[in-house]
């Protein structure tokens, strides 16, 4: 089952491994300097933030320009990197390089080890504090600078709670007894289809926003892989499980894929979403958020999540290497960290946000709980074979806890074998 699972999401990626290693090595030197062309998001608000970061660039580096451009159209943008790198042609920065990922693209040889530049791994360090951890390679180095986070938390309909019978401005979600007793009100009112509507397909990063938000929580920061070993085999991963394994059993989350918005289109009174869902629901839904529940209540400034963060990485084909780590380190500026929250409402990765933006943060109160919780974040674990091993828990985690298949104790038990035999593969 493992080597199937591994078969087809290699595919499904395109992440063919070349023979070239992992030590980044590429064909452009750290010193080197010239044009450099760099990939953005195709998010409308990131592109209005890029064009505006490669102007002011441009303007004050004219032998060193910027050609940016969306990532080309692809079924994902690992898919679209991965295969870049396999043909040497990768950009030599990617501003929307999942975490997920590194370690495939580091093991292609498509990456360049950030601490080769002079004070790259203190500047990592020194601008996302503590954080940073979380996002260095197995063999001491940086692959990627942590850039910007979006901080899951619970929306809610206020509108449908209070349909519901439930408190608009303080409805019962803390403890997983309140989350399931304010479920059920809201579905037996017939005031939403779902109190809740995740996903709940087979693709491997679905898990970042139903399990692994509250496995967080409940653990307090624990990543789903430490030390080469999977955690969730655990009476903290049994306890997410069986919370959501009721959630569906009962009907308040339901089995089917909801063909569009469930949040936005009224059928959940609730959604797992970050601070980007503040601009794209403020107008049109009177929301509420509060931290993901754990099973005692875990006070909202204890509480952790997932960070669905999106990071820059120096890609191994860019010739002006040198170029192309000072506008990593400009891009990253405090002055461009502003213009990036100002633009997308998107978390800098970057120590003590709300200290170092206090104005903003004062002008948009409503981003300011995601500002506190961006400081108790979890990213996915930076092991070897990182998206297999999603794959696989994916694959338990559904037959288990959404569809009933088999006993959710035997299933984590399983999936939690083979998460760490993947771990542990080179």
């Amino acid at each position: 089952m493992r080597t199937k699972v591994m078969a087809a999401t290699l595919s499904a990626l395109a992440l063919t491994v070349a023979a070239c290693g992992g030590d980044g090595g590429g064909s452009g030197g750290a010193e080197d300097r010239g044009p450099i062309k760099i990939w953005l998001s195709n998010n409308p608000e990131e592109i209005a933030w890029g064009e505006a970061m490669v102007k002011a660039w441009n303007e004050e580096n004219p032998d060193e320009e910027i050609t940016a451009q969306e990532i080309p159209a692809g079924q994902s943008s690992e898919e679209v990197i991965g295969a870049a790198i396999t043909a040497g042609n990768a950009p030599c920065l990617v501003f929307n390089t999942s975490p997920a990922a590194v370690p495939q693209f580091q093991k292609q040889g498509g990456l360049v080890s950030l601490g080769q530049f002079d004070g790259g791994t203190d500047y990592v360090e020194e601008r996302s504090g503590d954080v940073a951890d979380q996002y260095q390679s197995p063999d001491g180095e940086y692959y990627q600078i942590p850039w910007k986070a979006n901080p899951v938390m619970i929306f809610y309909n206020k509108d449908l709670m209070k349909k519901a019978g439930v408190d608009p401005e303080n409805p019962p979600l803390a403890t997983y007894d309140e989350f399931l007793a304010t479920s059920k009100k809201v579905v037996d009112s017939g005031a939403a289809q779902a109190a809740i509507w995740p996903a709940p397909t087979s693709e491997f990063f679905q898990s970042w926003f139903d399990f692994y938000p509250l496995y967080a929580a409940e653990t307090g920061g624990t990543q789903l892989v430490e030390d080469q070993k999977a955690t969730f085999d655990s009476e903290e991963g049994q306890a997410v499980a069986d919370f959501w394994a009721t959630m569906y059993d009962e009907g308040y989350a339901q089995k089917e894929p909801y063909n569009g918005d469930s949040f936005a289109d009224q059928k959940a009174a609730m959604s797992i979403v970050g601070p980007w869902a503040v601009a794209v629901y403020g107008d049109s839904v009177n929301w509420g958020a509060v931290p993901v529940p754990t099973s005692q209540g875990t006070p909202a400034e204890e509480t952790y999540t997932f960070s669905d963060a999106k990071n820059i990485a120096l890609y191994s084909a860019c010739e002006n290497q040198g170029t192309a780590f000072d506008v990593l380190k400009f891009a990253t500026s405090e002055e461009q960290d502003a213009a990036l929250l100002e633009t997308t409402g998107q978390m800098p990765m970057r120590e003590d946000l709300p200290g170092t933006f206090p104005e903003y943060f004062e002008a948009n109160p409503e981003y300011a709980v995601f500002a506190d919780q961006a400081s108790r974040t979890v990213e996915v674990p930076n092991v070897p074979n990182s998206i297999e091993i999603w794959q696989a828990f994916r694959d338990a985690y559904s037959s288990s806890v959404i569809f009933g298949e088999e006993p959710v104790d035997e299933a984590l038990g399983t999936a939690s074998d083979d998460v760490t035999e993947l771990a542990g593969q080179d």
